[in-house]
C-alpha cells in the first residue's frame, strides 16, 4: 500500500513574507528575537531585505521613514516582550505622523497562554491606543489575511500604523497550502482616495476665484497623497501665496513668486480666505486660533475627525489633497476673470513682509560670533544642499532655527518627527532614506541630546555602507527645555536635570568607522560640510553653537509662559 503525497505545506513566517512582498514591501528593519526568526527565512526566499539595528525603537522610526519617503507601508520585526515595548515609541510617532506602517511583534506560544512564558505581556492591550488596528494572530492558516487586513487599514483615510502579535508556535507552525489564503496582489483593498463632496469643490474654487487676500498652507498630507503638481497647479494658475509645513515643504522651490516661507502669521491675520490642506488645528496651529476670526476659512483633510476640531471653519472637505486640488483649479479654469490679476497687489504686500523678515535676521545668518550663532550653522546648511538633498531635523532647539532657514529645493526631501516632537528619529530616518534612495543626498541635523538617544545605529549606517552628511549642532544642553526653565523657575534654576557632557561626536564617528570632524570657527563650518560629502562615508561634524542663544520658536512656545 503506498501513501499519497504529502500536501504542500507553509510556514507561518514564510506566509508573513508572501503578505508583504504582496503588498510591495521590499525591507523589514529588525532586531532579531528567537520569537520572529522564521520571518526572516522566509524574507529570505521572498526577496525582502533584512536590515537589522542595534535598538527596536530605530527599527520601527525607519519603518516610519521608508514609508514617508517611498510612499509604501514600512515594516518593521521585532520579538516579544521588551522588543515590542522598545517599539513603542516609534509606533507612537507614525500615528502622529499620520505615516503607514505595520509592527510585527512575537509573543510566546499560544499553547502557553496565561502560563507565564519568557517575554510574555499584553501587546495588542498596549498597543491599540497608538495604532489604527492591533490583533492577535490566533491560527497559522489566518497570518497572510490578517498582515493584509492590518495594511488595509493602515492605509485607510489618513493613513498610520497597524500591529500584529504572532506567537511562536503559530509562526513556526506549517499548515498546508491549500488551507492558507494569500491575499493577491492589488486584489485585496480598495482604493480610499476620494475627491469629496462636487458641490463643495465647486464652491471652494468660488470662494479662492473671489478671494482678494487668499492663502494656502500645504500640510503633510500633500506629500501622503503626491498631490505636488496639483498644488502647484493651483497656487500658480490662481496667484495664491502659499505656506508649507511638516512634509509638506518644498512643494514649491525656494525662489517661487507663490512660495512663502516668513510671513505666514501676517497672511493669517489679514487674509480674507485661508485653505489649510492636511494639517489639524493642533499646537502647531494654536488651535485654530491663530488665523483670522474674520477670514473664510477651508479645511481639507484625509480624516473626517480632524475638519473643525479645535475650531470652527466655513467649509471643510474630507478628501485626498491630490484629487482636491485638482479638482479646485479644473473647476476654477475656464473664467473670464479668476481673480489671479488683482492678488498681484496682495502678493507683493506679503513679499515686502518677508524682507523685513530677512533682514531682521541677516546679520544672524552671517554672524562671525564665537561660539557660532546657531542661525550662521543653519544658514550654512540651506546653502550646502542640492535638489538632490533630503534633509533631516531631529532635535530641539537647534532644530527649531533650522525650520526658519532650511528650505528644501525639491518635493519629499524634508523629514522631521511630526507633532509627537519625538527625539531621536535622524539616524533611523537616515537608514530609511538612503536605503529607498541610494542616489539621493541625505544631509540630517542633530541636537546633541536628540543624537544620543539612537546615535549607536550611526554603526549600522557603517555596517550598511550608508554614507550621509550629519551635522551636530552641540551646546551640550537639552536647550529648549532649559529655555523653559530659566522662563519660569529664574537663572538659579535653569541647569537642573538638561546638561550634558561636552561629547566629541567626531571622535564617536571615527571610532564607528565614518568620518569625523570638530568645528569651532563659523568660516570652517562649510569647507568640513565638504568634506563630509566627499568623504563617501556615514559622517558626523561635531559643531559647537552657543548654548546661550535661543530660537524665537522655543521662546514662543506657550507652555514656557
Amino acid at each position: 500500500m503506498t501513501s499519497s503525497a504529502e500536501p504542500e505545506s507553509i510556514s507561518g513566517g514564510h506566509l508573513v513574507a508572501k503578505a508583504l512582498k504582496a503588498e510591495g514591501v521590499d525591507t523589514i528593519f529588525t532586531l532579531c528575537g528567537g520569537h520572529i526568526i522564521d520571518i526572516y527565512d522566509g524574507c529570505v526566499d521572498e526577496g525582502i531585505a533584512v536590515i537589522d539595528v542595534r535598538h527596536e525603537q530605530v527599527a520601527a522610526h525607519a519603518a516610519d521613514g521608508y514609508a514617508r519617503i517611498t510612499g509604501k507601508p514600512g515594516c518593521a520585526v521585532v520579538t516579544a516582550g521588551p522588543g515590542t515595548t522598545d517599539a513603542v515609541t516609534g509606533v507612537a510617532n507614525a500615528f502622529r505622523a499620520e505615516s503607514p506602517m505595520l509592527l510585527i511583534g512575537g509573543q510566546g506560544a499560544l499553547s502557553q497562554h496565561k502560563m507565564g512564558s519568557l517575554q510574555d505581556l499584553p501587546h495588542v492591550d498596549m498597543m491599540t491606543p497608538i495604532t489604527k488596528f492591533a490583533a492577535n494572530v490566533p491560527h497559522t492558516a489566518r497570518i497572510a489575511d490578517m498582515v493584509s487586513m492590518a495594511f488595509r487599514e493602515a492605509n485607510a483615510g489618513a493613513p498610520g500604523p497597524s500591529f500584529l502579535e504572532i506567537p511562536r508556535d503559530v509562526l513556526d507552525a506549517k499548515v498546508p497550502l491549500s488551507t492558507a489564503r494569500i491575499p493577491e496582489a492589488g486584489h485585496y483593498r480598495a482604493s480610499t482616495r476620494s475627491v469629496g463632496d462636487p458641490a463643495d469643490i465647486e464652491k471652494l474654487a468660488d470662494l479662492l476665484v473671489h478671494a482678494k487676500k487668499p492663502a494656502i498652507l500645504l500640510g503633510s498630507q500633500v506629500w501622503t497623497t503626491r498631490a505636488t503638481d496639483s498644488a502647484i497647479d493651483l497656487v500658480r494658475t490662481l496667484n495664491i501665496p502659499a505656506y508649507m509645513n511638516g512634509a509638506g515643504r518644498g512643494t514649491l522651490p525656494p525662489g517661487d513668486p507663490h512660495h512663502f516661507q516668513l510671513s505666514r502669521r501676517y497672511a493669517f491675520d489679514n487674509a480674507d480666505v485661508i485653505v489649510i490642506v492636511g494639517t489639524p488645528f493642533d499646537f502647531r496651529m494654536g488651535y485654530g486660533r491663530r488665523l483670522s476670526a474674520n477670514a473664510t476659512v477651508v479645511q481639507i483633510d484625509l480624516d473626517y475627525r480632524t475638519v473643525g476640531k479645535n475650531r470652527d471653519v466655513d467649509l471643510g472637505i474630507v478628501g485626498d489633497a491630490d484629487l482636491v486640488l485638482s479638482s479646485v483649479a479644473a473647476a476654477a479654469s475656464g473664467r473670464e476673470d479668476n481673480g489671479a490679476m488683482g492678488r498681484k497687489v496682495w502678493l507683493e504686500e506679503l513679499q515686502a513682509v518677508e524682507e523685513k523678515a530677512r533682514q531682521k535676521r541677516a546679520e544672524h545668518l552671517l554672524s562671525e560670533d564665537l561660539p557660532i550663532h546657531p542661525y550662521r550653522l543653519v544658514s550654512e546648511i540651506n546653502d550646502f544642499l542640492t535638489e538632490d538633498s533630503i534633509y533631516i531635523g531631529d532635535g530641539g532647539d537647534v532644530v527649531t532655527f533650522s525650520g526658519q532657514v532650511v528650505q528644501p529645493k525639491s518635493p519629499g526631501h524634508w523629514m522631521d518627527p511630526g507633532p509627537l516632537g519625538t527625539l531621536g528619529v535622524g539616524i533611523p530616518f537616515v537608514l530609511a532614506a538612503k536605503l529607498a534612495r541610494p542616489e539621493k543626498e541625505v544631509v540630517a541635523l542633530f541636537g546633541d541630546g536628540a543624537f544620543s538617544l539612537t546615535g549607536w545605529d550611526f554603526e549600522t549606517l557603517v555596517r550598511y555602507d550608508l554614507p550621509f552628511v550629519g551635522i551636530v549642532g552641540n551646546n551640550s544642553s537639552m536647550n529648549q527645555i532649559r529655555y523653559g526653565q530659566a522662563a519660569k523657575y529664574g537663572l538659579e534654576r535653569e541647569r537642573v536635570g538638561n546638561t550634558l557632557g561636552d561629547v566629541r561626536y567626531d571622535q564617536f564617528a571615527k571610532m564607528l568607522g565614518g568620518y569625523g570632524e570638530e568645528v569651532r570657527d563659523p568660516k570652517d563650518i562649510a569647507p568640513a560640510l565638504r568634506r563630509a560629502r566627499e568623504s563617501g562615508k556615514p559622517s558626523l561634524i561635531n559643531v559647537w553653537i552657543d548654548p546661550d542663544v535661543y530660537a524665537p520658536g522655543t521662546m514662543n512656545q506657550t507652555m514656557y509662559k
